[in-house]
């Protein structure tokens, strides 16, 4: 079985009360368009039929971008959270060979409302994980407001999947109105991603929190390909400054290596063997990003199960990657599989 631990999806009422309760007429209209032409995003049997073509293949679904938090007010995200959050749980439930698990959204405007939702989705609605974005509203992740979400997760036992975000209408260049040539999406999510990542391990969250669990998109954005940069850039400030300006436990490298790191590398073989190098495979889930492509998501999830056979691992190992991790950190009913 192939546990596929990071798909999207836009529940049906959920999507209604967005383009009803969002009051910005650009972002109703976008997020409209946005399900017309993804049509495997609402329509579920498009879906299963684009799943049907894999064998033994099950989805972990979450809510599709933009976070609500981030396109309408506080009493409006909490609503909207809850009800996608009952959406996906119907969905778990009543599809249990297609899904086997939903991550939570969280109305993360709202500190106590957003803590009162994530133990309601895990505890009363039996999903699985939350999702917050790599920064909140412009926020940081490690700003001390946000320490009692991660507090809640260790006390659930439960982790957070990390999703970039980063928008077109921030430009690249001074004198540019947006970002061009799609730059905000290809360079702009890793790297935010990355940027995140640093934020919890040098803010001291992963230290103040040994057993918080994060999984990270896109294997993590940049980190793999930088963990030697990042070690030696404190070596190097040190030696510079007379002094180390932060002050850890650990040496870094350590703290990212307490991440997940999810296989969302579009195909990219190499990019997942950067990622096993740094962090080992017992830190690496299957996930396709489906469904986003011209082909209602079949060739990223065809793409990524490639990747992962392309990869010089053992049978074993790869039964790791493709389901052991992710049954162990979603802690998934073995019988669903």
């Amino acid at each position: 079985m192939i546990v596929d631990a990071y798909t999207h999806i836009l529940p049906t009422k959920y999507q209604a009360g967005l383009e009803e309760k969002v009051t910005d007429r650009d972002m109703s209209l976008n997020t409209a368009r946005y399900a017309e032409t993804v049509p495997t995003l609402v329509d579920l049997d498009a879906r299963f039929k684009v799943m049907d073509a894999f064998d033994d293949y099950i989805q972990v679904i979450s809510v599709a971008s933009p976070p609500i938090y981030a396109i309408a007010p506080a009493n409006v995200t909490n609503e909207l959270c809850r009800i996608a959050n009952d959406e996906l749980a119907e969905l778990v439930h009543k599809y249990p060979d297609r899904f086997a698990a939903g991550i939570a959204a969280l109305p993360l405007l709202d500190i106590d409302a957003a803590l009162a939702e994530a133990e309601r989705a895990i505890k009363d609605l039996r999903l699985r994980a939350v999702e917050i974005c790599t920064d909140i509203n412009g926020k940081p992740l490690d700003s001390q407001e946000f320490m009692p979400i991660y507090e809640k997760m260790v006390e659930l036992d439960r982790p957070i999947y990390l999703h970039p975000l980063k928008e077109m209408n921030i430009p690249d260049y001074e004198g540019e109105p947006i970002s061009k040539y799609r730059v905000w999406t290809k360079l702009g999510w890793p790297y935010a991603t990355a940027l995140a990542m640093t934020r919890l391990v040098y803010g001291g969250v992963l230290e103040k929190l040994p057993n918080l669990k994060v999984i990270t998109h896109h294997c993590g954005g940049l980190i793999p390909y930088l963990a030697g940069r990042l070690d030696w850039n404190d070596d190097f400030n040190e030696m510079r400054m007379g002094h180390r300006d932060y002050y850890l436990k650990e040496n870094a490298l350590t703290y990212y290596r307490r991440f997940y790191y999810d296989t969302a590398v579009n195909g990219n073989t190499a990019a997942l063997e950067c990622g096993r190098s740094f962090a080992g495979l017992d830190q690496m889930v299957f996930a396709s990003d489906m469904p986003f492509c011209n082909q209602m998501g079949s060739r990223l999830i065809r793409d990524t199960i490639e990747s992962v056979e392309r990869m010089q691992i053992t049978p074993e190992e790869r039964r790791k990657i493709f389901q052991e991790n992710a049954v162990n950190l979603l802690r998934l009913p073995l019988g669903k599989l």
